[in-house]
C-alpha cells in the first residue's frame, strides 16, 4: 500500500521568503510635511515611466500617501517633476 506513507520529502529544505517588514519613512524619520519643491526626494515615490508607486509597494501609511500624491502633482504642475518620461531614473 503506497497511499499509507504520505509524508512529504524534499530534496533540498524549501526555501522560506522572508520579507522585510514595511514601515513609513514619515513616522520613522517624524517628517510632518511633505515638500513639493524638492524633487529629487519626490522620484523616490515614482517609478521609471514617471507613475505614482502605490502605497503597498513603498510602504507609506494612508495619512502620507495623500500628502506625497499632492505634492508630486503640485510639482508636476510647477514643471519640477515631469508627467511622463522613458527612464526617470
Amino acid at each position: 500500500m503506497a497511499n499509507e506513507n504520505k509524508e512529504i520529502r524534499y530534496l533540498n529544505s524549501p526555501t522560506v521568503e522572508v520579507r522585510k517588514k514595511k514601515y513609513c519613512r514619515f513616522k520613522k524619520a517624524g517628517i510632518k510635511y511633505v515638500d513639493y519643491k524638492d524633487p529629487e526626494f519626490l522620484k523616490k515615490f515614482l517609478n521609471e515611466q514617471g507613475k505614482i508607486l502605490p502605497r503597498r509597494l513603498t510602504g507609506t501609511s494612508l495619512k502620507f500617501q495623500r500628502k506625497v500624491a499632492q505634492a508630486i502633482k503640485r510639482a508636476r504642475s510647477l514643471a519640477l517633476l515631469p508627467y511622463v518620461t522613458d527612464l526617470l531614473k
